[in-house]
C-alpha cells in the first residue's frame, strides 16, 4: 500500500495576485499534467489552479465501493493531501469561500469525499462523474454546513464505474448539508468529460 506526498503543479494567476483558487484532482491512471490542461477551457478569472499528483497516478487502489480497509492507508492520505494544500492555499490569502474544487472519476469521488467531510462555504465544486466513498455511506462523517455552496455532479445513467445509485446517494447527503446541487445525468455517457460537461460546470459553478 502507499501514501502520497504533498506533490502538486500549478498554473493560472500567482496566489498573491489571486482572487480565486481552484483545486483539481485528476482520476485513475491520469496525472496532475492531464487535468490542468482543463482549466483553460473554464471562464476563470484571476485564479491560481492547483493539481495535486497522486502516487501511482492512483489516489487509492481499489473502486470508490470497495471495503474501506482495502484502501487503506492511501484514501486517508488522499483526503490529508487535499487539506494540506487547501489549508496552504487560505494560508497565502484565499478564503475558503473563493476555493473551488473539480474532480474527474476518481478525482471526483475524492472531491465529494473531501469536501462532504470539511463542509463549508467554498467558492465551489465540480465532480465529473463520481459519488461520496466507501462499501457502504457513513453518514456521521460527512459534517458541517456548505451554506448554499454550488456543486454540479455530472454522470451517466450506466457508467461502468460509479453507479447512479450512489452518486443519488451522495446528492442527498451533500443537499443535507446545506449544498444547493445540481445533478445532471447524461444518457448512454462513456466515462469522459464531455463538452456540454464543461459548459454546465462553467454556468452552474464558475460563472454563477
Amino acid at each position: 500500500m502507499y501514501t502520497h506526498d504533498n506533490n502538486y503543479i500549478s498554473a493560472g494567476t500567482p496566489v498573491q495576485q489571486a482572487k480565486t483558487a481552484l483545486v483539481m484532482l485528476h482520476g485513475r491512471g491520469g496525472g496532475a499534467a492531464d487535468i490542468i490542461r482543463l482549466a483553460k477551457l473554464f471562464n476563470l478569472q484571476d485564479a491560481s489552479i492547483y493539481a495535486p499528483e497522486a502516487t501511482n497516478n492512483s489516489w487509492y487502489p481499489y473502486s470508490f465501493m470497495a471495503p474501506e480497509a482495502q484502501n487503506q492507508p492511501a484514501l486517508d492520505s488522499a483526503i490529508e493531501a487535499v487539506d494540506h494544500l487547501v489549508k496552504q492555499i487560505e494560508a497565502d490569502g484565499v478564503a475558503a469561500d473563493k476555493i473551488y474544487f473539480l474532480g474527474f472519476s476518481q478525482g471526483a469521488c475524492l472531491t465529494l469525499e473531501y469536501i462532504g467531510r470539511n463542509a463549508g462555504r467554498y467558492g465551489g465544486a465540480v465532480a465529473f462523474t463520481g459519488g461520496l466513498i466507501g462499501q457502504e455511506l457513513i453518514t456521521e462523517r460527512y459534517k458541517g454546513d456548505f451554506n448554499g455552496t454550488p456543486i454540479l455532479i455530472t454522470t451517466g445513467d450506466h457508467d461502468p464505474h460509479v453507479p447512479l445509485k450512489r452518486v443519488e446517494e451522495s446528492v442527498m447527503i451533500l443537499k443535507g448539508l446545506g449544498a444547493d446541487v445540481t445533478l445532471k445525468v447524461y444518457p448512454g455517457k462513456p466515462h469522459s468529460i464531455s463538452p456540454d460537461e464543461i459548459a454546465l460546470a462553467d454556468s452552474v459553478v464558475f460563472n454563477r
